[in-house]
């Protein structure tokens, strides 16, 4: 059986050769526990998870200290989050994030909420952005943390991170920001962005699964309570035998895509762009999120008029895509981001996310938009 064409890097990507390559030899040979500083398999564990710490924070501007290794995004936007809540709560329980993060971040809102905390949940224009004044006009005398994700998941679209921090920053209001989908394809500069509080992983740039991080700015000091305890590893913040092939993986992975970024971005913006321009040969179509300010390998389309569960199966043989976030794919709703733009459910339905990758070729690009157009004149004329 032939296998379809990958075109879901929103949901993960495979991993990168020269990544495995850099994994292999902690599995077996150098296999120790960084925290059994009592051997020499300790100690090379602790000196190679120091070099991978050390990439990871120098690829953001961050300093080795404020990497907090975790088991995915996921993970590190329940540490962000509880744990800012929990530390800060004399202070304040007020929370503001944006009706279209990712589910990882509005499960854990939805969750402080049953606690007692208060939730602003900002809306967005039809462009998928927010509106700066919305945020400012939201922030009251308990706000004590703000939440923007820097690109969407399924739309792609980016945030005006930089400048949501410097409001945050002027009223001392610690910012976070769910980079999962924005590390490695867009500059990223806690400092020059006064961003507080980054999570990130490894498996949306080729990396594994399984292996994440939260950047914790030091100065000014960001208190987080821990959300698991056992050991005390992480500055404390979170405990757990560090996976020392994982954080390998990641910080390659996270090199190579700083390192070939704007080649790589570029290719990814020039197959989005010929996609598209395909694409507009079907009528009744709509681009989902702003035009430009978006991940150059993501493009979002609703198609009208037709059922969408038909036009996924449609799809299925020749193109692997998703019609909403891959971590909430199991749920029967219709993606909360695209009626949050204004759509019908019916309509939410019937899009389609294409997430261009590093191993994407032309001639991939080619036959998918062949068999989209295809696929959607046949179902139009049911």
């Amino acid at each position: 059986m032939k296998r379809p064409i990958y075109l879901d890097c929103h949901a993960t990507t495979p991993v990168d050769e020269r990544v495995l390559e850099a994994m292999l030899p902690y599995f077996r040979e150098s296999f120790g526990n960084a925290a059994s500083v009592g051997h020499f398999y300790g100690w090379e564990a602790e000196a190679t998870v120091k070099l991978a710490r050390e990439a990871i924070a120098n690829a953001i501007n961050a300093t080795p200290e404020e990497i907090i290794f975790t088991s995915g995004a996921t993970e590190a936007n329940n540490l962000a989050l509880k744990g800012v809540a929990e530390a800060y709560h004399q202070k304040g329980r007020h929370i503001i994030t944006v009706q279209t993060e990712h589910s990882a971040v509005l499960d854990p809102c939805a969750y402080l909420q049953s606690l007692g905390f208060e939730i602003t949940y900002l809306p967005v224009k039809f462009d998928g952005l927010i509106d700066l004044t919305e945020l400012e006009s939201a922030i009251r005398s308990d706000t004590v943390l703000v939440s923007v994700m820097a690109a969407n998941n399924e739309i792609g679209v980016l945030q005006p991170i930089a400048k949501i921090g410097q409001i945050c920053h002027d009223r001392q209001i610690v910012f976070h920001s769910d980079a999962a989908q924005a590390i490695g394809k867009i500059p990223i500069d806690v400092n020059a962005m006064q961003i507080d509080l980054m999570s990130l992983t490894a498996h949306k740039i080729y990396g594994a699964k399984g292996i994440g991080a939260l950047y914790v700015r030091r100065r000014p000091r960001v208190s987080l309570a821990p959300q698991l305890h056992g050991g005390g590893h992480e500055r404390g913040m979170r405990s757990g035998t560090l996976y020392t092939p994982q954080i390998v993986g990641f910080a390659k992975a996270l090199e190579i895509a700083i390192a070939s970024q704007a080649q790589e971005q570029q290719k990814a913006l020039d197959l989005r762009e010929h996609l598209w321009h395909r694409l507009s040969e079907l009528d009744h179509i709509i681009l989902n999120g702003h035009p430009t300010q978006r991940l150059a390998g993501n493009i979002n389309v609703s198609f009208t008029g037709i059922n969408g569960a038909a036009l996924m199966l449609a799809l299925q043989p020749v193109v692997a895509v998703s019609s909403g976030s891959a971590c909430t794919s199991a749920k029967t709703a219709p993606s909360h981001v695209l009626t949050c733009l204004g759509h019908s459910k019916e309509l939410a339905y019937a899009s389609i996310r294409f997430g261009i990758g590093r191993f994407n070729t032309f001639n991939e690009i080619e036959t998918v938009a062949n068999h989209v157009i295809a696929s959607v004149r046949s179902l139009q004329q049911e």
